[in-house]
């Protein structure tokens, strides 16, 4: 599976089978994560085999079969919201290339402080639930391309394959809060804009970054420039 199929097959799954992850695919997970967290100045880990984050009161009842999970941390700053959905969906999309399920989670779980480590500088911004669901989940109603950007018919055909590559990324609540504008040239290079609108919900800046990672695999990031 190519990460462009991996964007339509990907769908959120809360419930998971009790079925261990291979080794061989833990550390291909592992190398992804050091290389986010590398580029992205992130410190995104891994935590396996606990299963009290995603049960209780703080899961809703939604969860269930948890026992992997993503915790996306960070050193606290503006942008972290942004890197934190642009590198952990790369994860995300790679998860599913091996063949795993996952769900962002941006309430409903518990906090588990010996389970992974939060420097004070650093922030939980959210995790990750990730392993073999007991489904492959379902797609959901999502907004036109015309709904989030200024596509027509004398915008640059991959700028249109970028944006629905877009509103293929998980917002929270399907919210989709985020809009692409083609811009021009610029010393002979295309521009695009991203920008995030507003929302009572929040996390508009991290799905922003999950969605600007998708319209790069779908527009190709070697087309075009960010502004």
């Amino acid at each position: 599976m190519t990460l462009l199929e991996a964007i339509s097959a990907r769908h959120s799954v809360r419930k998971y089978l009790d079925k261990e992850i291979p080794a061989d695919i833990i550390a291909a997970l592992q190398d992804k994560i050091t290389e986010c967290n590398k580029i992205g100045n992130l410190n995104i880990q891994l935590v396996q085999n606990e299963t009290t984050a995603f049960t209780g009161m703080l899961s809703y009842g939604s969860f269930s079969g948890v026992k992997n999970y993503l915790v996306m941390v960070g050193k606290k700053a503006k942008d972290l919201d942004e890197r934190v959905g642009y590198y952990g969906e790369q994860i995300v999309l790679y998860a599913q290339t091996l063949g795993l399920n996952t769900c962002w989670v941006g309430l409903s779980y518990r906090k588990v402080p010996e389970a992974y480590n939060v420097g004070k500088d650093e922030k939980l911004v959210c995790m990750i639930a990730l392993g073999y669901g007991e489904t492959q989940g379902v797609p959901h109603k999502i907004k036109s391309v015309e709904d989030v950007s200024n596509a027509s018919d004398i915008t640059p055909s991959w700028f249109k394959k970028g944006v629905e590559a877009a509103l293929l990324a998980p917002t929270a609540v399907n919210q989709q809060k985020f809009s692409f504008e083609y811009v021009g040239m610029n010393n002979n290079r295309h521009q695009v804009r991203a920008k995030k609108g507003l929302s009572m919900i929040g996390y508009t800046q991290m799905d922003l970054g999950i969605a600007k990672y998708h319209f790069e695999l779908g527009a190709g990031k070697e087309n075009f420039d960010w502004v």
